[in-house]
């Protein structure tokens, strides 16, 4: 439904309000991410040295259950149904950058369980070129009527804070509905009033028809997308227990690790007669007495083995839940066989499956709606081309190029389909292989045209020479 300007600030409010309400979820993931998880118990009256132990005691693994899946995805193409070239949308998608900046858009959908991407018209270079925009959802919101069943939302609305030139700042919030972007400002307090931008651009038309923002989400479920979480959310816990175990072997190390000593028959005093302590235990310091009757001693050592297998135990748990294989969370891959590490890895190669195909969906949406911004129909309604996925699984290449080879040796496998199955190898790879080898077919039947005009020379001027009749019989 299109707002009008005077619609627009009262709509902004109403969405900012609901926004609010998802915001301190997105801030925690963000929080744990960054290694600022919830701290330890701390004791009232706790020592500077405890708390310097609290502040040092974690060890963040979250990131890299991000990273693990996030390096797995990379869309290296969009093609048109029963063609091996690119769909034209294909070109929108590297002219805005989304060769690289689409690890982002990954990583941001995999952390918080969501993301978006922004399609407007523009221009380059005097041609239509549509801007796409990925967006975290700590900075826009889509709202829809049907969150499960519908394609488009209703409304979109991203929060900006802008420096102004007097040294404060302002929020801008735009919004978004399937015929204009608004630009508003407030002071961005709570309850304060938004109001359109007096400036150019206050009210842009974009004419799409639809609002312009795709979503993503890291899976899909019937009930809403409030039961699709991140990979982090669900392991906060766990987090929360690796680093408890972390700080109690710290503090193990700290005051129990290093084995105590102990003396009995001696009684030092200070100048004005009070007993003080005989020594100042150190490691570089001998402790030495006069009286033959003194005697020393020292107390056992922790014993941190069990502080070990804890955090092991936990960070098993960990790659158990996320899918996540235990030896790139733990480091270990003493003699793992190719069968043991490709059986390890069966739980991730699903997983990212999964995230590939909810993932392309959003794709194919944004590089549709990007062809409507460019006046391509033809593209717009076409929903049959689909996304290339790069090969990114890591294999010997010389294993690969064998499997290849008996594909096509013995199933009849043209080579020229495999070549984007080597890994590692691009969609601009495979296009220059393909003319490079169009060319060599095309001189490879010039020259055999030209042998066979040659051979077929030769073959009448070595033919014998039949004497020509007179008419006169002999």
């Amino acid at each position: 439904m299109a707002l009008s300007e005077r619609e627009a600030p009262d709509t902004a409010k109403r969405l900012l309000a609901l926004r609010a309400d998802e915001q301190p979820r997105l801030r925690k993931v963000a929080a744990y991410m960054r290694g600022r998880q919830d701290s330890v118990y701390v004791p009232k009256g706790a020592r500077q040295e405890y708390r310097w132990l609290i502040k040092r005691a974690k060890v963040n693994i979250l990131p890299l259950v991000v990273t693990v899946v996030a390096q797995s995805l990379f869309v290296d193409g969009y093609r048109p149904e029963r063609t091996e070239k690119n769909a034209k949308a294909w070109k929108y998608w590297q002219a805005n950058r989304m060769d690289g900046r689409q690890h982002g858009l990954h990583r941001a959908t995999l952390k918080y369980g969501l993301a978006y991407t922004l399609v407007l018209p523009g221009q380059l270079a005097d041609q239509p070129m549509p801007v796409i925009t990925p967006k975290s959802p700590q900075r826009m919101t889509a709202f829809y009527s049907d969150p499960v069943e519908d394609e488009w939302p209703l409304y979109a609305i991203e929060v900006k804070t802008e420096n102004l030139p007097n040294g404060k700042t302002q929020q801008v919030v735009y919004l978004y509905d399937e015929e204009s972007r608004f630009r508003l400002v407030g002071d961005g307090k709570p309850g304060s009033r938004l109001l359109l931008d007096e400036g150019d651009g206050a009210v842009a038309e974009h004419g799409l028809g639809v609002c312009p923002v795709v979503r993503y989400l890291n899976g899909d479920d019937l009930d809403g997308d409030e039961c699709v979480t991140g990979e982090v959310e669900p392991l906060f816990d766990m987090q929360d227990q690796l680093n408890s175990t972390t700080f109690g072997r710290m503090m193990a190390e700290q005051f129990a690790a290093f084995r105590q000593r102990w003396v009995s028959g001696m009684v030092v005093e200070d100048e004005e007669g009070r007993p003080r302590a005989p020594f100042q235990a150190a490691v570089d310091r001998l402790w030495t007495a006069e009286d033959p009757d003194t005697k020393f001693g020292e107390f056992g050592q922790t014993d941190l083995s069990g502080y070990l297998q804890s955090a092991e135990e936990t960070i098993r748990h960990v790659a158990t839940v996320s899918q996540t294989p235990p030896h790139n969370l733990l480091g270990q891959m003493a003699n793992l066989s190719a069968e043991a590490l490709n059986a390890a890895r069966d739980g991730l190669n699903s997983k990212v499956a999964e995230r590939k195909s909810t993932t392309g969906e959003s794709h194919e949406q944004t590089l549709r709606l990007s062809s409507l911004a460019a006046g391509d129909e033809a593209g717009w309604r076409d929903t049959s081309a689909q996304v290339v996925w790069r090969d990114t699984e890591s294999r010997s290449l010389a294993q690969t190029v064998d499997a290849l080879g008996k594909l096509v040796q013995m199933l009849g496998v043209p080579p020229e389909v495999l070549w984007e199955r080597i890994p590692n190898v691009t969609q601009q790879d495979v296009e220059r292989w393909k003319a490079a080898a169009e060319k060599g077919d095309a001189l490879g039947q010039l020259n055999a045209r030209i042998d066979k005009q040659t051979a077929a020379i030769a073959a009448l001027d070595e033919a014998p020479v039949v004497p020509e009749f007179d008419g006169v019989a002999g």
